[in-house]
């Protein structure tokens, strides 16, 4: 009440007569031709730059050349960064990052928008996977209605002759470890999909040698199922990506799941499981060196934009797209099997029937 009482008397003032109505004309129009060079650098920098996120910085970058100056000050992107992926915030991170062309905006910028779609690409995949590094990073932040829940950071060894030729897991938790949530636990199927509709993940993966990140996130979950007998809840959140042309590597899915069983506090769940997988139209699960080639090309792959609100959308279409193309692939498959044995069978029957005609006739 006081502002507007306050905007009401400046208004009485302003209109009081003609003289004081050219005089607040002039005024009006001189202020809006006042431009930002007329405040203070520090109370840009320390006041009204700190109070934005990440997409609201860069789209403050292109208003001006000085605003582009000061919006790329990386200790402004670092707090972005820290803020936006408080699993980032570790050391080791910290300086892949800063090793990065533009520092924490280059991070930002490749982190931030979910991957779009790729078309297949025909070479083999192994080509793609040479130029990967002998070592990834996984940063990973879970949010329920808007509160961190789960923050981690885990370096995996990609180098090494039993990664690549094991199926590619990378595992957050060890069997035994949990964490615990505030989460109640879903009790019906619409309980679950309001689950799906609270819980975002983002999963930035890092390759430190070629100072490269990507999100393999769909930043919303594209599933959530209740097991029926353990109770457990499990939240698949999946991009799909482009494989090798023709092959059962054409699309892959990359899954994430995080699964929240246990807790006896209140009814209240835990996170007992966070993993990502790469599995083909087959439904195998890819090896390392395989999935190494996969991710080599969606490093460098277009992204959507910084607009999040159609991601899950997106990533819910995609993810069905790729569930029909594993079922069609299946039917096809057991159709080719069933023309082989049956094939097989008249063949079968045919050198049976030649057989029995020459023991016939040779009697």
């Amino acid at each position: 009440m006081a502002t507007q009482s306050t905007t009401k008397a400046i208004g009485r003032v302003d209109y009081e007569g003609g003289d004081h109505h050219e005089a607040a004309a002039a005024s009006s129009s001189s202020s809006a031709s006042c431009s930002l060079s007329a405040i203070n650098e520090d109370i840009l920098r320390t006041h009204i730059l700190t109070r934005l996120d990440g997409v609201a910085l860069l789209s403050a970058a292109c208003a001006s050349t000085e605003l582009s100056s000061l919006a790329s000050q990386d200790n402004l992107w670092q707090n972005v960064c820290r803020s936006t992926w408080p699993s980032t915030d570790v050391p080791r991170l910290q300086e892949v990052i800063s090793a990065f062309p533009d520092g924490h905006r280059s991070f930002f910028s490749a982190s931030f928008p979910l991957l779009a779609d790729m078309e297949p690409y025909s070479e083999p995949a192994s080509a793609a996977s040479e130029i990967f590094a002998e070592e990834l990073i996984s940063a990973v932040d879970i949010y329920h209605r808007g509160e961190l829940i789960f923050s981690r950071a885990v370096e995996t060894e990609t180098g090494t002759g039993w990664f690549r030729c094991s199926p590619f897991r990378v595992d957050l938790l060890d069997p035994k470890d949990t964490c615990p949530t505030r989460i109640p636990r879903p009790e019906t199927e619409a309980g679950c999909r309001e689950l799906g509709e609270e819980l975002t993940l983002s999963w930035v993966l890092v390759d430190p040698a070629g100072r490269r990140a990507v999100n393999l996130s769909s930043h919303r979950p594209v599933s959530v199922q209740k097991h029926w007998l353990s109770g457990d809840v499990h939240a698949r959140f999946a991009v799909v990506l482009a494989g090798e042309k023709g092959a059962a590597s054409e699309s892959v899915q990359c899954g994430i799941v995080v699964t929240c069983g246990g807790g006896v506090e209140e009814g209240a769940m835990h996170v007992r499981e966070v993993s990502l997988q790469m599995e083909n139209l087959d439904g195998m699960y890819m090896s390392g060196k395989e999935s190494l080639g996969v991710l080599g090309r969606a490093f460098g792959g277009a992204r959507k934009g910084m607009k999040r609100e159609r991601g899950r959308e997106e990533g819910g279409r995609r993810y069905e797209e790729f569930l029909a193309m594993k079922r069609r692939r299946r039917e096809r498959k057991l159709r080719a099997e069933g023309a082989m044995d049956t094939l097989c069978m008249a063949s079968a029957v045919f050198v049976f029937a030649s057989l029995a005609f020459l023991f016939l006739w040779g009697r």
